[in-house]
């Protein structure tokens, strides 16, 4: 993906700069860090509604959502959620793998009685969402996954590897504003190279979840290829494509037509009166 989030490319560092001073000052209704699977998960809790979970890219955290929140608490209850290894949840304790950080969400999520919820992941976020959306096959109404298709591999992208080194820490910014300590920035850097993630046809076939697919048009970690595939192959999905957009097609001018669009989306096959 990603490079982070990373971003897939250089050009996200502009994007995650924007991310990291305009976050605005949100105060929860509820923080909590959990034991989940022997390691510890954090999350946030805001608004009133349904359930609307949002899940950040790798090497971010759930800071990169916030300036989001009070366009949606509204109407829904959000939840953003430091996944396995990033932000206040503990660093990697193990290799990367994004099942297993899918596995962490879902036990997270039975722990908060979650029976039905909507969600909206970025990048790395987004590939957990898949992985969610095959291990709890109820779970999930419908989500958006920006820059991601469940499908992505680190070894395709060597220039990813070479930049984003503990070593070049300093050239991401965002990195030390994310997270705790430097060992969750070198843990998170140094799981990159297992950033390897796969659906065949049979699994994105087997995924009910209602989902709206967006991405930007130079989204250099993105494969059209892939994306038509994993298009033609989910039961109940539509794409939106921005043009001359890069990774993060969510973020900065394209923030106010996204969350029209997102909440237009999440909103079509809720009951009157549910949220």
């Amino acid at each position: 993906m990603k490079i982070f989030t990373i971003h897939k490319k250089y050009t996200f560092l502009s994007i995650l700069l924007l991310i990291t001073t305009n976050i605005l000052c949100q105060v929860p209704k509820k923080s909590e860090s959990i034991s989940i699977n022997g390691k510890s998960l954090y999350y946030e809790v805001y608004g009133q509604g349904s359930p609307l979970v949002f899940l950040h890219g790798y090497s971010l955290s759930s800071t990169s959502w916030k300036p989001y929140v009070s366009d949606f608490e509204k109407e829904y209850e959000v939840y953003l959620i430091d996944l396995t290894g990033h932000g206040n949840s503990d660093p990697f304790k193990e290799d990367l793998s994004i099942q297993s950080v899918a596995n962490d969400l879902n036990s997270l999520i039975q722990y908060l009685e979650l029976q039905k919820i909507k969600a909206i992941g970025f990048s790395f976020g987004g590939d957990v969402l898949y992985q969610l959306a095959l291990n709890n096959a109820n779970l999930i109404e419908s989500m958006i996954t920006i820059g991601a298709v469940g499908t992505w591999d680190i070894n395709n992208f060597s220039q990813y590897q070479e930049q984003f080194t503990f070593e070049n820490r300093d050239n991401f910014p965002w990195l030390k504003t994310s997270h705790k300590s430097d060992t969750h920035i070198k843990g998170i850097m140094d799981q990159f190279k297992n950033y390897t993630i796969f659906l065949s046809d049979e699994e994105l076939r087997n995924i009910q979840s209602e989902v709206l697919i967006m991405m930007g048009d130079d989204d250099e970690g993105m494969d059209f290829d892939e994306v038509a595939r994993v298009k033609k192959h989910l039961p109940k999905s539509d794409f939106w494509i921005l043009p001359n957009v890069s990774h993060g097609a969510h973020e900065g001018e394209n923030k106010g037509e996204f969350v029209l669009k997102a909440k237009s989306f999440l909103s079509k096959n809720t009951p009157a009166g549910k949220e």
